[in-house]
């Protein structure tokens, strides 16, 4: 009697086993791409969030809940390279980021290409990075910003938006969703925020569509300027950011000096 209970018990475990091999396969599965890769890489990167950052979302109801939303621009403020995955990792829909060219480290290159990012020469507003942002838009696609052009530094301050985000929003015809990060960890350079943990929060404030006036591209950066100050109720920082120094500080970077 002992083992037929025996083979019916290890059926159902083998059955449970292929259940959860298959709801997982499925969750993988179903991302912006729909390849194994991406799926792979959005479930590591929520996990790696949500452990290493304990990230908070905030506003989720904001976030358009398509797969393919566009067009569309994902603008936020600027506090360490984990940004981006925290963003993305918050979004049902692949971001192709814009990021500028000096960041661009060579370490990485397999991944910039993989994902898709879009590198701009912050110096020239008319650079082969902004055209391919606008040609991604009027394909309906999502980019991400930071208007900023730099990290906020020292931490919960706004810098002045670089006028090329109201560019991007006028000619690409897209929408904008507005997003606020704070809490990260304050390393430089940029990517050492990687490998620091902290308590981060993403809140995401408005769904905003500039088609339906006139504003010129300046006047939509400025715009933009004016909210992020009201979201956060943070001071002004009219210094722009330096250029990232990124060589000579190791894998773990040096803490940002507190102001």
């Amino acid at each position: 009697m002992a083992e037929p209970i025996a083979i019916i018990l290890s059926l159902v475990f083998a059955l449970g086993v292929l259940v959860l091999i298959g709801l997982f396969g499925r969750s993988i599965f179903k991302n912006p791409r729909g390849d194994f890769e991406t799926g792979f890489a959005y479930f590591v990167g929520r996990l790696y969030v949500r452990v290493v950052h304990l990230v908070r979302i905030r506003g989720r109801k904001r976030i358009p809940s398509e797969a393919s939303p566009g067009p569309l621009i994902v603008v936020c403020n600027h506090t360490a390279g984990v940004d981006p995955i925290l963003v993305q990792a918050s979004c049902p829909f692949f971001i192709r980021w814009v990021m500028a060219q000096d960041m661009r480290d060579a370490r990485l290159e397999w991944f910039w290409k993989w994902w898709d990012v879009i590198f701009v020469d912050r110096t020239r507003p008319d650079s082969v990075g902004i055209r391919a942002a606008l040609r991604h838009l009027h394909n309906g696609g999502v980019i991400g910003i930071f208007p900023e052009g730099g990290l906020e530094r020292p931490a919960r301050q706004i810098l002045p938006f670089q006028h090329g985000v109201g560019m991007l929003i006028k000619k690409g015809g897209a929408r904008v969703l507005t997003a606020t990060i704070e809490g990260t960890p304050q390393y430089d350079p940029a990517w050492a925020s990687l490998w620091h943990p902290s308590r981060s929060i993403v809140h995401f404030r408005e769904l905003i569509d500039y088609g339906q006036n006139s504003k010129t591209a300046g006047e939509i950066a400025q715009d933009l300027h004016r909210r992020f100050m009201n979201y956060t109720s943070w001071p002004a920082n009219d210094t722009m950011p330096a250029i990232e120094d990124t060589p000579g500080h190791g894998k773990k970077g040096r803490p940002v000096p507190a102001h």
